[in-house]
């Protein structure tokens, strides 16, 4: 259903980045709030085209400069350089900007100066902890629309550059999760296996509680290989820590359908942790170090739990468990519903169209 301001549908350019394909197979947070935004535009009839790889799965339009995620391409040697690509792809979208409505970028700061070429609006969802050069190229076009994916990701701003940053939560597909209410049989990880995400202290909290822990998940980087493989690896057992490698949807419900509780003990302010949504999609509780967007994603008490320090995660593990599942996927759901975060985006692009149109 279009939305009730609206004449006529919209004509909207969604952006993806070019690492993987839209929806992910596996790992990929970008890609997977685009998909939701450019399904759901698509089911509410807007005219949406989707600049992505070519392998991506999409109702919308796509518009594509390369066959398949630039992390597979690179592994297998077929390409180097991230920028070449993801500069054509930016010049695709700006060559026939005049045919959209509005544009919405999903690449970060570095797209903003040439974002300004365009003969459409343009919007700049910010995937990424920002950088004092992220702070300088905001500070450089302040008048360029952006959207926030927590308030923390907004603390290294000065104040004068917030007031006009909106932020916008992930959104999940909880038609895609089912919901377990049986209290599982093991903790879990899902994540990246590099420190910051620090599987490690997950296998830690496990072994102080003599709970098993499954772990889910990759390293993507050379670095983060080699600290899988030095820190992690000697600890999988296939018994009190097993590890079943990059999961996609259907093997993450099965991952969550029996785990107990979600460790998710970042070691880095990170923007927003989908994979809390997502254990909560399923009625898994959350528990949590209290850094980046985990104070605004859990409901402590509710949906889990997160302490400052990682010693004081071992006695809500017990607590987590006893939470009423249903009611944590009924709250997500209220506060992280895919389709209350579409409905959020077209009203900022309404108003960015509005304020376009009154400057001509």
């Amino acid at each position: 259903m279009i939305s009730s301001n609206l004449t006529k549908p919209l004509r909207i350019a969604q952006v993806s980045s070019l690492w993987v394909s839209v929806p992910p197979k596996t790992y990929g947070g970008i890609e997977r709030r685009v998909f939701h935004l450019a399904e759901e535009l698509v089911k509410r009839g807007h005219d949406v085209a989707l600049f992505a790889t070519a392998d991506s799965k999409t109702h919308a339009k796509l518009k594509s400069v390369y066959k398949y995620g630039l992390t597979e391409a690179m592994d297998k040697g077929e390409a180097y350089s991230y920028e070449y690509y993801i500069n054509s792809s930016i010049q695709e979208v700006l060559q026939c900007s005049q045919s959209f409505d509005v544009i919405h970028f999903h690449l970060g700061c570095s797209a903003i100066p040439l974002s300004v070429l365009s003969k459409a609006p343009v919007l700049h969802t910010i995937p990424t902890a920002i950088t004092i050069d992220d702070i300088w190229v905001i500070n450089r076009y302040p008048d360029v629309p952006i959207i926030a994916l927590s308030e923390q990701q907004l603390e290294p701003l000065p104040l004068e550059l917030r007031k006009n940053i909106k932020v916008i939560y992930n959104g999940c597909d909880f038609d895609n999760y089912r919901l377990s209410e049986n209290p599982g049989k093991y903790l879990a990880f899902l994540g990246r296996m590099g420190p910051h995400k620090s599987p490690l202290n997950a296998i830690r909290i496990a072994k102080k509680l003599q709970l098993p822990i499954v772990l889910a998940g990759a390293p993507l980087t050379n670095p983060e290989k080699i600290y899988f493989e030095k820190d992690i690896l000697p600890l999988i057992d296939g018994n009190e820590v097993k590890y079943i490698g990059s999961v996609n949807d259907d093997q993450k419900n099965g991952l969550f359908s029996q785990a107990m509780a979600l460790l998710f003990p970042i070691q880095w302010e990170e923007p927003f942790g989908n994979v809390m949504i997502e254990a909560m999609a399923c009625g898994v509780p959350v528990i949590a170090l209290n850094k980046g967007s985990v104070r605004e994603v859990i409901d402590y008490g509710i949906t889990g739990f997160y302490s400052d320090f990682l010693d004081d995660l071992l006695p809500l593990v017990s607590r987590a468990i006893k939470l009423n599942r249903r009611v944590i996927r009924e709250h997500a759901m209220s506060r992280f519903s895919h389709k209350k975060m579409v409905d959020e985006y077209i009203k900022v692009y309404e108003s960015i169209i509005e304020n376009a149109n009154s400057k001509c």
